[in-house]
């Protein structure tokens, strides 16, 4: 009984199916769930992943990798490394996993036509350490509202800076900042805000969320209540262009604003339920 139950356990993970876990104490999950992606070509991003469930009432979802899509435009060739790790017993080791982003140069990640966001069914490690995440953690028009999410709220995001990893265990560096633009909805027109922190090449498609204790909305102060929602993922920095002219050149310099643009988690909603039925 024990051996049959390890090899559906391990077809399991093949297919990249998990049982969907609780959102207890988002920080860490995400975390858990945060990796970096690096091309043949140097080129360096950050991923995440959420679960699509098997089916509507399932407790089971496929692994769906989320991240900019730019970030896989930018892979040469046909496949990424993607930095999983194992834990074992507290102890964490990465595990460098190659997959598929292409198949003879034709893609198999699903984007927004409108916003910058891929996804991507994969497969995982046996051994990889993985609470998924349901998707329905991402934010929507009616939650925003709800619970009443303004400028200068503060966010939450993970990435990797230049690629740079906080340990052995290749874990994402946790940033946060405030919601810089107003306003935020409806995301049908708002697709993208600026959030007040500086972003790094291999910040970009990192998840943006927000964790709120006791929260005061609709007049009320909600008392032991957590409000936990992904927002969005880091799309590019917010720059401004100054063209300088003098009598013998015209050049135009970019100037930063520590500012980051993060796109809207609907637009991640949307790409997920583009994917193709699993058959």
């Amino acid at each position: 009984m024990k051996k049959t139950l390890s090899i559906f356990f391990l077809v399991f993970c093949c297919l990249g199916i998990l049982k969907t876990q609780d959102t207890t104490e988002l920080n860490s999950l995400l975390m858990r769930t945060t990796y970096k992606i690096q091309g043949d070509n140097g080129s360096l991003g950050t991923v995440f992943l959420l679960g699509k469930r098997t089916h509507p009432n399932s407790q089971y979802s496929y692994f769906v990798l989320v991240t900019a899509r730019h970030v896989l435009d930018g892979i040469s060739g046909d496949s990424a490394t993607i930095f999983f790790r194992s834990n074992e017993e507290g102890v964490y080791s990465t595990i460098p996993y190659r997959i598929a982003i292409r198949n003879k140069k034709r893609n198999l990640y699903t984007y927004h036509s409108t916003a910058d966001v891929a996804a991507l069914y994969i497969s995982t490690p046996i051994n990889a350490d993985i609470p998924l995440l349901p998707y329905e953690l991402l934010s929507t028009d009616q939650t925003i509202k709800k619970y009443n999410i303004h400028p200068g709220d503060e966010l939450f995001c993970l990435g990797y800076p230049f690629g740079y990893e906080t340990n052995p265990g290749s874990f994402p560096i946790l940033r946060s900042g405030k919601i810089a633009s107003y306003p935020l909805t409806p995301v049908s027109k708002i697709k993208s805000f600026l959030l007040d922190f500086e972003i790094f090449k291999g910040n970009s498609g990192g998840p943006v969320y927000f964790i709120q204790n006791s929260r005061n909305y609709n007049d009320t102060i909600h008392i032991g209540e957590t409000i936990q929602l992904i927002m969005g993922l880091v799309s590019s920095e917010a720059t401004l262009e100054e063209k300088v002219k003098s009598l013998d050149e015209e050049r135009l310099i970019t100037h930063k604003l520590n500012l980051a643009t993060i796109i809207q988690a609907e637009f991640i909603k949307e790409t997920i339920e583009m994917l193709p039925l699993k058959k």
